[in-house]
């Protein structure tokens, strides 16, 4: 039987944790603000995949193909690396 995965709301004060408990929640789930991939502007110079400090951008076959947001965190720094000229990556408000 499957567990219920816990939300940031159950996380004790302090965040001091034990091993292992990104098993019972998502780290998708901290961000207030996402990035929002445009595939029509993307150059894929895979400059975001590169500096995602959560590995967060999908890519296959050389290609960025989105954002797994099940780990983003929403810090913003793909949007950020983005080239100017392109901007295929915008942050957006998280609506839950």
């Amino acid at each position: 039987m499957k567990k219920e995965k816990e939300g940031w709301k159950e996380l004790p004060i302090g965040l001091v944790l034990g091993a292992a408990t990104c098993l019972n929640f998502e780290t998708g789930d901290w961000r207030s603000e996402k990035p929002v991939w445009d595939a029509e502007k993307c150059t894929h110079c895979l400059i975001c995949w590169v500096y995602c400090p959560d590995s967060s951008i999908i890519v296959k076959d050389g290609k960025v193909q989105g954002i797994d947001y099940k780990y983003c965190k929403g810090c913003g720094i793909c949007a950020e690396e983005c080239p100017p000229k392109v901007k295929a990556i915008t942050m957006v408000r998280e609506e839950k």
